[in-house]
């Protein structure tokens, strides 16, 4: 509801990445400081909060609800107010002072001030031959790539609403697509699960574990383990890969930040990376507490500093309420 696709091509004054707790408060905020803010997102269930099957400590919720329940009251509430949110993966950024740039797919977006609250559900490659055919049949958007595997086999690897998303896209394209579920049951919407099972060219592996990927110039076949049963092969010309890690997400970026030891974006106290006009909160910058309320504070303050930088102002309004 209310999502725009992701291919614009105005300037904002505030783009923020990622739609959880930190990404939506920052949303929230840049719009009610009169600022034109966009929120680009994966979806729903893709990060952390999105996948909590019950918030029982968040401040004024009113009792226990679902992380996908409180996230879509803070995603609401920052519409409300005139944010705007584009569902989409950022594969890669231009950091230019004025307009930075982000790729989504075919498309780009340009703000002049940035927020990154993009958590750490991050992965580094961990199945046999992915590192290996990264660029040759194995990839992380099904957006950006889906055109090269027309009528082809694909595998599809992940439980989530964007791994969901992603395999409705390559179905309308790929001759077949195989999806690898590693759990017992899909963290995704119930609807767009019902839509997956139910697509002639889907063939869903539930509860079935991707071992390997393998072989030649490109991606030939991938390895399946299923729950109490003989590994076995499928034939396929692409594995698009969906699960999730505990690493801060900052890939898009390429080494254009300053990163801490473990991975996070270093910022100061005013939530500023080190490239002007990029500001950063919630998990990916590490913070000692992993609380929703935490990464919600956070990204209101990123926000106000966006504002501040963007006004050219010393200080923060104080007249925010």
């Amino acid at each position: 509801m209310g999502e725009q696709s992701a291919t614009g091509d105005g300037l904002y004054d505030l783009v923020v990445i990622g739609g959880g707790p930190a990404g939506a408060t920052a949303g929230l905020y840049g719009a009610r400081a009169g600022l034109r803010t966009l929120v680009v997102d994966k979806g729903l269930r893709s990060g952390a909060l999105g996948l909590a099957q019950r918030i029982a400590n968040y401040p004024g919720a009113g009792g226990e609800l679902s992380g996908a329940e409180l996230l879509e009251r803070m995603r609401d509430q920052a519409r409300s107010q005139g944010a705007e949110f584009a569902q989409g993966k950022v594969v890669a950024s231009m950091l230019r002072e004025g307009a930075h740039e982000l790729l989504i797919g075919d498309g780009s977006y340009r703000g002049r001030a940035m927020v990154i609250a993009t958590g750490s559900m991050g992965r580094a490659p961990s199945v046999a031959g992915e590192e290996e055919f990264v660029g040759k049949g194995v990839g992380y958007c099904a957006t950006c790539d889906a055109a090269f595997f027309r009528d082809k086999t694909v595998a599809v690897v992940g439980d989530s609403d964007e791994a969901g998303e992603e395999t409705l896209l390559l179905a309308k394209l790929a001759g077949q697509v195989h999806l690898v579920v590693p759990g017992k049951e899909a963290k995704m919407d119930s609807d767009l699960l019902a839509q997956v099972e139910s697509h002639p060219l889907v063939d869903v592996h539930m509860a079935t574990s991707l071992r390997q990927i393998s072989g030649g110039e490109q991606v030939e076949k991938v390895r399946l383990r299923p729950p109490g049963g003989e590994e076995y092969e499928l034939s396929v010309a692409g594995v698009f890969i969906y699960l999730q890690g505990a690493r801060p997400a900052v890939d898009f970026l390429g080494g254009q930040l300053e990163l801490d030891e473990k991975g996070h974006i270093s910022v100061d106290e005013w939530f500023s990376a080190s490239a002007p006009g990029v500001f950063a909160a919630g998990d990916v910058i590490g913070p000692r507490v992993r609380q929703v309320v935490v990464a919600a504070a956070q990204g209101a303050q990123a926000a106000m500093a966006a504002e501040r930088y963007l006004s050219g102002r010393a200080g923060i309004r104080p007249d925010w309420s």
